[in-house]
């Protein structure tokens, strides 16, 4: 019993230690408090959404599938692919689709693969508006609060005119730069994670273009290069 009353004072402690560090740092301090969570909360919830999307799994079915086809076993990489819900796998089937279907053009064919290319590759980023967002307005929130910050040291220095104390214009500027600190490290992890998404996703795009290429090529389709052109 004793265990957990120290506990919860210790968590009450360093909650008020936060509020406290919260509350130097004024308005500009609470909203970069609110990016950061919003922007950890953006990059679990977008690591969640590539894994469910097979961005680092799958590859290997998908190629496998395509190897059928090649193989001229159509009807059996198209069941492989069935119920698969990873990125590749979809652009595959919709590929295979298209491309064994002889009413359709190649023209046709190829726009219809790269116009269902360009929809999977917009819900893979979705997401990184935000992530780059937070990683650009992070400093600026950071740079506003130290400059009222400032503002507020140096009113208060002309106020105390010849009687200022240098300790206090002191504190009033670490004060006012805790800001700068705290926006640069939201925007630091957001643009780390930003960059990060964004070559696993060129990796996703790249995987599909060959895939969708390798499959136009078994099918004799003309400018089976295009599909997977969805950047």
């Amino acid at each position: 019993m004793e265990t957990g009353t120290a506990q919860g004072l210790s968590v009450m402690a360093g909650a008020e230690r936060l509020r406290g560090v919260l509350d130097l740092g004024g308005p500009a301090m609470w909203a970069i408090a609110a990016l950061s969570v919003a922007t950890v909360a953006l990059i679990l919830w977008k690591i969640w959404r590539l894994i469910a999307f097979g961005a680092w799994s799958g590859g290997a079915q998908s190629a496998a599938a395509v190897a059928l086809w090649r193989q001229g076993e159509r009807a059996t990489a198209l069941a492989m692919l069935s119920g698969r819900r990873s990125l590749r796998a979809r652009l595959v089937r919709a590929a295979m689709t298209t491309a064994g279907d002889p009413a359709m053009g190649d023209t046709e064919a190829r726009e219809e693969t790269a116009r269902e290319a360009r929809a999977l590759l917009a819900q893979a980023q979705a997401g990184l508006r935000g992530l780059e967002l937070a990683a650009t307005i992070g400093p600026l929130l950071g740079l506003l609060g130290t400059v009222t910050g400032m503002i507020g040291a140096f009113q208060a220095l002309q106020e105390a005119g010849s009687h200022a104390d240098p300790a206090t214009l002191a504190g009033g500027i670490w004060e006012a730069l805790l800001t700068t600190a705290a926006g640069m490290s939201v925007a630091i992890p957001a643009q780390v994670a930003l960059t990060w998404f964004e070559s696993v996703i060129d990796r996703l795009r790249h995987d599909m273009e060959d895939l969708a290429t390798r499959i136009f090529v078994a099918a004799g389709r003309s400018g089976a290069d295009h599909p997977g052109d969805a950047g």
